[in-house]
């Protein structure tokens, strides 16, 4: 009689060995440790170096919140908000302009994206400050008329520069808006008897917009950058104020780092309301939206709640 060893069934069946447990070892990543320490000594030598730099600290907070400062900011973000004005609605008109069927129209739009996006802003803002070398007056018939010198004032300058310059650019970003638009939306909106005007307000732009919005909003934070180039034509921007603020107290570089300090606060600001904006359109594409700021301290702070009737 024969016994067999591997037998697994009654009362005294030794269990079948399980598989053995695996020793998972973290894959070391020495490059890591080593790029971070270069980072931090180049980031330590920099501060080091400004520390040692003759530089007055005491000057920035004292004219941080100086009349002249704050005049400029104010300036900063009224020519920021007018000239994105001008931006968008000259953009979506030659977005539209650059989709019709009209050779003419898409011909005019396209010379003149050609010819704002391939020109410097600072150039255009000389052009249009300079042009009284070249027109002594403006005449609009009887409504009005005076000295070009009158007319084109600094910020009239500014505006035109900047607005119309942004307008060649934004034309590019509604015309990719308009174009992800599938065509048969547009087909069935005509069908069910509704006008091109009515299928583009209704139809269209709205979901046009989720592609539209995000680079748009960069485009706003640019603007608010490149309005420092205004000061070129005696805009009192910030950044005017604060380089005639530097060069009457001697402290110019300072003035500079108070200029960069409120740039960083007014862009950190549109930043976030270019996020909230984003998550806003991003509801009819995505099933799931990002967690805010907010929600993201209160998952990190507070503990998560069970549900009713779960015990610890």
């Amino acid at each position: 009689m024969t016994v067999d060893v591997n037998k697994t069934d009654g009362p005294d069946a030794t269990p079948p060995a399980g598989p053995e447990a695996i020793k998972a070892i973290p894959v070391r990543h020495p490059g890591r440790y080593v790029s971070a320490a270069v980072a931090l000594a180049l980031l330590g030598s920099v501060i080091y170096a400004f520390a040692q730099g003759n530089i007055n600290w005491d000057a920035i907070p004292e004219y941080f919140f100086d009349d002249r400062i704050l005049h400029g900011v104010w300036n900063t973000l009224l020519l920021t908000v007018l000239s994105m004005v001008i931006g968008i609605v000259g953009g979506i008109l030659l977005a539209v302009m650059r989709l019709s069927k009209n050779p003419v129209t898409s011909s005019i739009a396209w010379f003149y994206i050609w010819f704002f996006r391939g020109t410097p802003v600072l150039v255009q803002l000389f052009v249009w400050f300079n042009l009284g070398l070249v027109f002594e007056y403006i005449n609009l018939g009887p409504i009005y008329k005076d000295y070009w010198s009158s007319f084109m004032t600094p910020l009239l300058t500014a505006l035109l520069g900047l607005g119309l310059n942004e307008a060649a650019y934004m034309a590019e970003i509604c015309r990719a808006g308009l174009l992800s638009v599938d065509e048969g939306q547009s087909e069935a909106s005509h069908a069910l008897g509704m006008s091109h005007t009515k299928t583009l307000r209704r139809i269209v732009i709205p979901q046009a917009m989720r592609v539209i919005v995000p680079p748009t909003g960069n485009e706003v934070i640019n603007m608010l950058k490149t309005t420092s180039l205004v000061s070129a034509v005696q805009f009192a921007d910030l950044f005017k104020e604060a380089q005639d603020i530097g060069q009457n107290a001697g402290s110019p570089v300072e003035m500079y780092f108070l200029a960069a300090a409120w740039y960083l606060i007014m862009t950190s600001i549109l930043s976030i309301g270019q996020y909230y904006v984003e998550r806003y359109y991003a509801r009819g594409s995505s099933r799931s939206l990002p967690p805010t700021l907010l929600q993201r301290v209160k998952a990190a702070v507070l503990p998560a709640r069970r549900p009713k009737g779960v015990s610890a």
